[in-house]
């Protein structure tokens, strides 16, 4: 190992950051078609030792530092105790969405940095991304809205097809992040919007949701929609591991909401599940499929998981987890929501989908390298991850 000049450690193989400052609290690593920083694979130190990755505000990127573990009769500053026989959750890994916005600005780049960029996402050189979430047709981070079956009343879903954006964008750069990655890489869908000829509003955004309800042609044609999904996707040779039954149905109760929507309450989301979604996904090849709910704030719970997961219908026995969104954390304590949760529903995982910093209307979209914003995603998966003692949690 060479010594750097803030006294980290960088080790044979690993590539140090590039630094690039926007201001004194904004710094990235750069990553380009000829470099981009490396790190070693991560090993477990010997019996003894450890390792710890630090990031700072002064400019520090996963830098590498190893040390050895001293006994309680020592009087160190900070003494850390770790009880070995004391767990509490599962973590099913760590990951992002792989959206038309995604694809567009990768295929943007030259070749070697694409694969550079990737390689830093995927591989074991970089942060070992191994969970994907990807949009059931178009979302907010699409440039156009579409879905897989645009032909008004087409109930037996005869002209269902993927797109461009999945055969030609998506599609391809999962093959090469899987192909990258030594880990398996999980793969989770989520719709924003039916066709718009089955929603009450026959429009992609506002208030609007399924016309009818669950049990009738239009919920019937919606579950199959979710089959003919993974179906298409397994043609290209893409499984996936969860499916949520809808991105944030909150917001489709929001008038003038601005992005691709749909409103389902938690009865109305549960019945569907019962009827609908739940039966066709076990009639289908893809019955193994882990099946989640709510994907919206956790400013809902526990009140959406009484519903959905009550025994009044049958959706409990389809339902393997509640995903959560992090917009409205500010407002929504992790004790009354998550960690009451969890208490009322231990047999059911909580998993993370989704977290997007610049979100709301009076924040800046974009700050490269905000040390600020990167703090909120750390305390936000520290508060989760730490605050739950769940099955599992992503």
């Amino acid at each position: 190992p060479r010594l750097l000049a803030n006294g980290s450690l960088l080790h044979p193989g690993s590539r140090d950051c590039d630094r690039k400052y926007f201001d004194d609290d904004s710094m990235v690593c750069v990553c380009n078609s000829t470099y981009c920083d490396t790190q070693d694979p991560v090993l477990l130190p010997p019996l003894g030792q450890f390792v710890v990755y630090e990031s700072s505000k002064s400019g520090k990127r996963l830098e590498r530092r190893e040390g050895h573990f001293q006994n309680r009769t020592t009087n160190p500053d900070i003494l850390l105790i770790l009880e070995t026989d004391q767990r509490y959750q599962r973590i099913k890994g760590f990951g992002g969405s792989v959206t038309d916005a995604a694809a567009i600005n990768i295929l943007a780049l030259s070749p070697n940095a694409q694969k550079n960029l990737l390689r830093s996402y995927f591989s074991e050189e970089g942060i070992e991304y191994n969970i994907v979430r990807m949009p059931m047709a178009s979302c907010d981070f699409s440039v156009r809205p579409y879905t897989y079956d645009d032909f008004p009343y087409d109930y037996e879903l005869k002209n269902f097809s993927l797109v461009a954006e999945d055969l030609l964008m998506k599609i391809p750069i999962v093959h090469r992040a899987k192909a990258m990655s030594k880990r398996p890489i999980s793969l989770m869908a989520s719709p924003w919007t039916a066709p718009i000829w089955m929603k009450s509003n026959e429009d992609w955004k506002g208030k609007g949701w399924l016309k009818g309800q669950a049990g009738d042609s239009i919920h019937k044609t919606w579950a199959s929609y979710f089959v003919r999904f993974l179906d298409e996707y397994a043609k290209q040779n893409l499984t996936f591991w969860a499916i949520t039954a809808q991105n944030e149905p909150s917001s489709g109760f929001v008038k003038n909401y601005p992005f691709q929507t749909m409103g389902f309450t938690a009865k109305s989301q549960r019945e569907f599940i019962a009827l609908d979604l739940g039966p066709a996904l076990a009639k289908s090849s893809h019955k193994n499929i882990q099946l989640i709910t709510l994907d919206d704030n956790r400013i809902h719970l526990p009140k959406w998981a009484k519903e959905v997961l009550s025994s009044e219908s049958q959706a409990y026995r389809y339902i393997h987890g509640i995903g959560l969104h992090w917009y409205m954390d500010f407002i929504s304590p992790i004790k009354g929501t998550v960690e009451a949760t969890q208490r009322l529903f231990p047999d059911y995982f909580l998993i993370a989908t989704e977290a997007c910093a610049g979100s709301f209307f009076w924040e800046q979209d974009v700050i490269l390298g905000s040390w600020d914003r990167g703090e909120d995603y750390s305390h936000s998966i520290l508060e989760v991850q730490c605050g739950v003692g769940g099955r599992e949690l992503g």
